[in-house]
């Protein structure tokens, strides 16, 4: 799930997107996470579909060596949220994507490549949990 946020003056805004590769990945996936997908879709997000920039960008992720081949999807996730120009991708891809050090190698190759970086985040960094008195 990738997230754009637009600033103003005295708010945040948060516009949710969600690449078709998402939705591809998710068909797969145990039911509570479709049914996590199912609350979020009610928030009429916005489908990014891939294209190809983003999947050239996955492919200088992978000729860089961020992420072996192996991991392609993983690579396209990145470059789908960096073309689409959103401030913050939310994953809970621990291993490849929500990770430090790739993190600042794919924001290295965005800079090169005139794109701006993106935040990666997990749900729970993004998300509140406030307890209810």
């Amino acid at each position: 799930m990738v997230q754009r946020v637009d600033e103003g003056f005295s708010f945040t805004k948060l516009h949710f997107v969600i690449s078709d590769l998402t939705f591809e990945e998710l068909e797969k996936a145990p039911k509570p996470v479709k049914l996590t997908l199912k609350k979020l879709v009610q928030y009429d997000p916005e489908i990014i579909e891939i294209n190809d920039n983003a999947l050239n960008l996955a492919e200088i992720y992978l000729e860089r060596k961020i992420l072996t081949s192996k991991y392609r999807d993983d690579a396209r996730h990145i470059a789908i949220a960096s073309i689409a120009n959103v401030d913050v991708l939310v994953s809970w891809n621990f291993k490849h994507i929500v990770h430090y050090d790739k993190i600042r190698l794919f924001n290295a190759v965005n800079l090169e490549q005139g794109l701006k970086t993106v935040d990666i985040y997990s749900p729970r960094e993004v998300t509140n949990y406030e307890e209810k008195d």
